[in-house]
């Protein structure tokens, strides 16, 4: 991946009664396509993810960031947990990107954190789309266990070691997931990576596994 600026604009996801809002980054001869599923109620403007897509944008990925949830739908804490929900949308943003002139044909990856992990798990077994890796952010890959073995996605776990009773979560779903795997615990971080450092190396592992997942695969296959 080149070192490049991206172009940032704002879009709107369309499908199923509903309007989703939402950023979409394309530097210059972008290599592959990013999907940002957010948890925990958060949406496109939540800092973290832009930081990391901000990182892959200087890498030569396209990213999107885009709301999961209506702002009724947000409203309501149960949505944040309802992983089919949250997974459909993520089909639907994916289906909208794969037709998109501008980012049509680019491989694509998911980079979903908290409950927005298991939508992206989740979104990866759904058939509708090839998903080509998933990056899951101080994650809730549980909240889809009874998928896990159909995910067939190269798939890695980042947790912070600080993050107690996440990390055993992960651990278990890990140990479950049949697919190209890795996780990576990154030291002294909790769960939202607020410590000096911490988020810059999620950013990194992330990068690197797409590089490693969408780009070089990409060039083996031409």
């Amino acid at each position: 991946m080149k070192s490049n600026s991206a172009i940032v604009k704002e879009v709107t996801i369309s499908g199923k009664g509903v309007d989703l809002p939402g950023f979409l980054a394309i530097p210059a001869e972008a290599s592959c396509i990013v999907i940002f599923a957010h948890g925990s109620g958060s949406s496109r403007f939540s800092r973290r993810n832009q930081f990391v897509a901000r990182l892959l944008n200087k890498a030569g990925a396209a990213t999107l960031l885009f709301d999961l949830l209506t702002p009724d739908e947000s409203m309501e804490r149960a949505n944040v947990f309802d992983i089919e929900l949250l997974s459909g949308r993520l089909v639907m943003a994916t289906n909208w990107i794969m037709k998109n002139v501008e980012t049509a044909g680019l491989p694509i990856g998911y980079f979903g954190a908290s409950t927005g992990a298991a939508a992206a798990l989740r979104a990866s077994t759904s058939g509708k789309t090839e998903v080509g890796a998933v990056v899951s952010r101080g994650g809730r890959p549980d909240l889809a266990w009874e998928i896990l073995e159909k995910v067939d996605s190269p798939t890695m776990l980042i947790v912070g070691s600080s993050d107690y009773g996440v990390v055993e979560l992960n651990e278990s779903a890990y140990n479950k997931l049949k697919c190209r795997k890795r996780m990576e615990l990154v030291p002294e971080a909790t769960h939202l990576f607020e410590e000096p450092g911490t988020l810059e190396k999620v950013a990194d592992l992330a990068r690197d596994w797409f590089l490693e997942n969408l780009v070089a695969k990409k060039t083996v296959l031409h």
